[in-house]
């Protein structure tokens, strides 16, 4: 995955030939599949979608954490929008962008961590528990609550993602990635190692959902195909 300064984005990609922003390339950052104004701005939706949840509007340096589109195809089940004040380094919302499939829809979770800021040592993790109102998985149900907890990113990045129902665990994933220097040896190696990842994210979840079908997991159906029964 990616993390990327929002402000850098508009010539991140100028000096690497085989990436590039909103053209068709083996590797391209494509603004439709992120929140966007109609000017095609994404850290002025992001405050905007941040100012719409909690009131307030984002101050400092926008980063997103994201897969971009490979060889033409891209989804990403979650993007991370981490939203920092204006010293760079205090990390005080996260947008959690979801996204699901086959529905193409998308949904927005903000996380507030300003209360962490109250000591004299605000905390480095941010965690939060909120009930689930989007529908990911027809192999999960609506009435579940998330457990997240993120680390500010630094030389590594952790996001820890768990779903819940009646105390019980239904769900969890951990991330857990390093830091390195986004230079061209450095994309060459992710597209040698990674050539098709978005390709591998999609056929996974289709896979994983063929199993738990076979295995007779209970069936949810999406709450708007319920709704117009």
């Amino acid at each position: 995955m990616l993390y990327l300064d929002l402000d850098e984005l508009p010539t991140l990609f100028d000096r690497f030939w085989l990436w590039s922003l909103n053209k068709p390339n083996v590797a391209s950052f494509q603004t439709q599949q992120y929140l966007a104004d109609e000017n095609g701005c994404i850290k002025t939706a992001v405050k905007h979608e941040v100012k719409a949840q909690l009131g307030v509007v984002p101050k400092g340096p926008i980063r997103l954490l994201t897969h971009l589109s490979y060889f033409g195809y891209c989804f990403n089940p979650v993007s991370f929008y981490y939203c920092f004040n204006e010293d760079g380094e205090t990390l005080d919302f996260i947008v959690a962008q979801i996204n699901n499939t086959p529905w193409n829809e998308r949904h927005c979770y903000v996380l507030d961590n300003r209360s962490s800021h109250a000591s004299n040592s605000p905390s480095k993790v941010v965690r939060s528990e909120f009930e689930k109102t989007f529908h990911v998985s027809p192999f999960l149900p609506m009435g579940m609550r998330y457990f997240w907890r993120f680390n500010t990113p630094s030389e590594k990045l952790a996001v820890y993602m768990k779903n819940t129902q009646d105390d019980e665990t239904f769900f969890d994933v951990n991330l857990s990635l390093r830091h390195k220097e986004i230079n061209s040896l450095n994309l060459c190696a992710a597209l040698v190692t990674f050539p098709l990842m978005t390709w591998q994210v999609i056929v996974g979840i289709y896979w994983q959902s063929l199993k738990l079908w076979l295995r007779k997991t209970p069936f949810y159906d999406h709450p708007k195909t319920h709704n117009t029964k």
